[in-house]
């Protein structure tokens, strides 16, 4: 019992059900069966995964707290304090672990301690034991509810929402490289109490089936992570998006989904993604036919150009043709190669400048401006650039956010020029570097992810059926 909670005077009634709720695991509205012959407490729990240090362990797990209503998934976790070997009625020994909340019933509020199980087969998803009822409790065995009465239509409204308290969470980065992204992201997120393990991508391996798809990783089952943040490399875009394609199937949130990882690495699509959102970006042509460079350049205007491999990350195989002969052999030297790539309008008042807007949740959290290294049209930091903190226009954030939510990405660097027609998109970014956005603008880029993060793995309210079981 919590002693800073001061019993009310005189005894409380409770019958042999009751309603109550636990607002430390989220769950707002839960009936409970009140039953003396039990020592210890139980609440119904599914999917019961530890996680965490050994020296501080936690468990996930998730709740129906409505009966029949397999749709309502409340996920919880809290620390383990203990393992017992708890008996049931009918003779069966299980082991489970033990957790403690606050419960609430009425105007009362103290400290339980109960043990995980799966009660789905029983009307009551909570059993209140004997070490859990306070000594100026008094049971009326004969009757129900003679507490104040809760409402299973909670789970229906926003209130469910906001009822879910602020948990540790079990936190899976795809990547393959131990880079400064991939470390802030770890700091950050055990900094905020959560628990983040790295996974390399291309160890992952898939079971494929309809009643229980997987994610296997070095021989053993994946756990159900609360969230996946994807930091795929460009080299392993077909398998990683395979990858984040199956934790979608499975149901866990992930912060940037495969369609949008895609989109974003598929220079051709993108670009006509971003033509059909009516996004500003620099005229841009493609062709297959080798007899077409001259139409193709005049699709886009006239010299200089560039001419951009579709297959091209951080710089590489990007190509400022200064004239016209210069473009024809550039463009005749890539069809030589067989290479896939598109022909662009060269802005030259962005005068070898553009502006990476960091986009996390449908805000942009930061921004910078890159200038190329001397003599260099190109401004990527990976290639000698420099990076300075920029205010943007209203214009610059709008486009920033409408080029992010086109592709469906709640992460994304775009990276914008500043034209006299206005701002011009030249890329979208899904897996954004941190290290050169967080050290020009000294904002805690991480910090800003993970509280949409936290936000987004937030129980969803269901919809509200006629014949709710609550009384």
């Amino acid at each position: 019992m919590d002693d800073s909670l001061e019993p009310l005077p005189g005894m409380i009634r409770f019958g042999w059900e009751e309603w109550v709720s636990l607002p430390d695991l989220g769950l707002p509205a839960l009936r409970a069966k009140v039953d003396t012959g039990a020592r210890t407490s139980a609440l119904h729990a599914f999917d019961i995964e530890t996680f965490g240090p050994a020296s501080a362990p936690k468990v996930r797990f998730t709740v129906h707290p409505v009966p029949g209503r397999d749709d309502l998934v409340i996920p919880c976790s809290a620390r383990i304090i203990d393992r017992r070997t708890v008996t049931s009625s009918n003779g069966e020994s299980e082991s489970r672990y033990v957790i403690a909340s606050t419960i609430r019933v009425g105007d009362e509020s103290w400290r339980i301690e109960m043990t995980l199980t799966d009660r789905s087969t029983m009307a009551s998803r909570m059993l209140l034991g004997r070490e859990a009822l306070k000594d100026h409790i008094t049971i009326v065995a004969t009757d129900r509810f003679q507490q104040p009465k809760l409402s299973y239509d909670v789970y229906t409204t926003a209130r469910v929402r906001q009822a879910a308290p602020n948990r540790a969470l079990r936190i899976a980065v795809l990547s393959r490289e131990d880079n400064y992204s991939t470390r802030r992201l770890v700091e950050e997120g055990e900094k905020r109490g959560h628990t983040v393990e790295v996974i390399d991508t291309t160890r992952c391996y898939m079971a494929i089936n309809a009643l229980s798809p997987e994610v296997h990783y070095d021989g053993k089952r994946l756990p159900r992570y609360d969230a996946v943040i994807p930091r795929i490399g460009a080299s392993v875009t077909s398998y990683g998006t395979a990858v984040i394609r199956q934790f979608e199937t499975i149901g866990t949130f992930c912060v940037n989904g495969s369609e949008g990882i895609t989109a974003s690495r598929d220079k051709l699509y993108a670009h006509q993604l971003m033509a059909r959102h009516k996004i500003g970006m620099p005229n841009t042509a493609f062709a297959a036919s080798p007899k077409d460079t001259q139409s193709l350049m005049r699709l886009v205007g006239t010299a200089p150009l560039i001419v951009k491999l579709l297959e091209s990350t951080q710089g590489k195989g990007v190509v400022l043709a200064e004239t016209k002969k210069a473009a024809e052999s550039v463009i005749d030297a890539f069809r030589g190669l067989k290479a896939n790539f598109l022909v662009q309008d060269f802005v030259k008042e962005a005068a070898g400048e553009d502006i990476r807007c960091l986009v996390v949740g449908g805000k942009v959290v930061a921004a910078m401006k890159r200038t190329g290294a001397e003599g260099d049209f190109r401004s990527n930091l990976h290639r000698g650039g420099q990076a300075t903190v920029v205010r943007i226009t209203k214009e610059e954030r709008e486009t920033a956010l409408r080029a992010a939510r086109a592709f469906r990405l709640n992460l994304a660097g775009v990276d914008l020029l500043r034209s006299e027609a206005g701002p011009k998109v030249l890329e979208v970014n899904s897996s954004p570097g941190l290290e050169g956005i967080e050290t020009a603008t000294k904002k805690n880029v991480a910090e800003k992810l993970y509280e949409h993060l936290e936000s987004k793995v937030r129980p969803a309210p269901v919809k509200r059926i006629s014949k709710a079981e609550d009384s």
